[in-house]
Formats: C-alpha cells, sequence, structure tokens
C-alpha cells in the first residue's frame, strides 16, 4: 500500500498522459482501471459514467476478478448514489454495515467511490469505484491518491455536446 504512494507522482503522470493521448476512450480507461488496481494491489476497480438525464450509472471498465454484478443501476442506489448526490468520495471502512451498499462481489469488505467532476459545470459525470476485501483498506492518504486520479483523468468525460 505505502508502495502505491511513494510512486503517486510517476502514477498521476502517467495517468495524465494516458487521457490527453486522445486515443480510443475505452482502452485508454481500461489502462486507467488496470495502473489503479495495480498500484493498490485492489482486487477490484471499475469506472463508471453517470448519466444524470436518464438517472443511471453505467460500468464502461473494470480491471479485476468479473464483469460488476451491476453494469447499469439507478442513480438513487448504491454507495454511488451517496457520492453522486453528495458530491464527495464515499470511503466506507466495513461494506457489511452500511445499507447502502450493493453487494457486488460476497468478499468485499471496504469500498471507496471517488466522483469525477465535469471541470464546466462541476457536475458529477463519473465514479471511480475501488474494492477491496479487507477491512478500512483505504487510509486518507488513498483518498487523496484517488481524488488526484479522478482529476487527472476527467478529460476522459467531455460531454460529446462539447467537443468542437
Amino acid at each position: 500500500m505505502g508502495d502505491m504512494l511513494a510512486h503517486s507522482e510517476q502514477l498521476l503522470s502517467e495517468l495524465r498522459r494516458i487521457a490527453s493521448n486522445g486515443g480510443d476512450r475505452t482502452a485508454s480507461l481500461q489502462q486507467v482501471a488496470d495502473i489503479l488496481k495495480n498500484a493498490g494491489n485492489y482486487r477490484w476497480v471499475g469506472l463508471y459514467d453517470v448519466d444524470h438525464a436518464n438517472g443511471q450509472v453505467s460500468n464502461i471498465v473494470w480491471s479485476g476478478q468479473g464483469a460488476p454484478e451491476h453494469p447499469t443501476f439507478p442513480l438513487t442506489k448504491g454507495l454511488t448514489s451517496a457520492a453522486v448526490s453528495g458530491r464527495k468520495t464515499i470511503n466506507v471502512g466495513d461494506v457489511t454495515a452500511d445499507p447502502r451498499y450493493l453487494t457486488a462481489f460476497e468478499t468485499t469488505r471496504s469500498e471507496i467511490i471517488v466522483p469525477i467532476f465535469n471541470r464546466s459545470d462541476e457536475s458529477v459525470v463519473g465514479t471511480i469505484d475501488v474494492e477491496s476485501d479487507e477491512q478500512n483498506a483505504f487510509g486518507s492518504d488513498v483518498q487523496v491518491f484517488l481524488e488526484a486520479c479522478s482529476d487527472e483523468i476527467r478529460a476522459l468525460w467531455r460531454p460529446s455536446a462539447a467537443r468542437s
């Protein structure tokens, strides 16, 4: 774990490079998910689109064992709902004690959901979802790092209407 933070500047610059390379969005996001999963040796990392118009959250890519149990779900559900509506990171050390948790894997013990903000109006356009099978896996240092990652990759969530 401490290893990830020792390399955090290097990781952030790698994410910055991926987000600005103008390549295929899904392929770029897959690279991001893999980097984040390996950086903290987590069990699972997912990146999601938040569609306010349709009230849906959809998985774009994931890295880890198995596809998400809920590839698309209502914006009103789960810890993601709290992250989006509160516009802040939700870091739960023991998901079994949080009624908002949507079970994805029976063995998940902690989960952190980091919102990705649209640069123009600061609305939440996506999320980074990281799960661990250890309780309290995400210290404040990890949360700060993942929030920095969210900032680096937000260019990959440009609204299509804004593209010129």
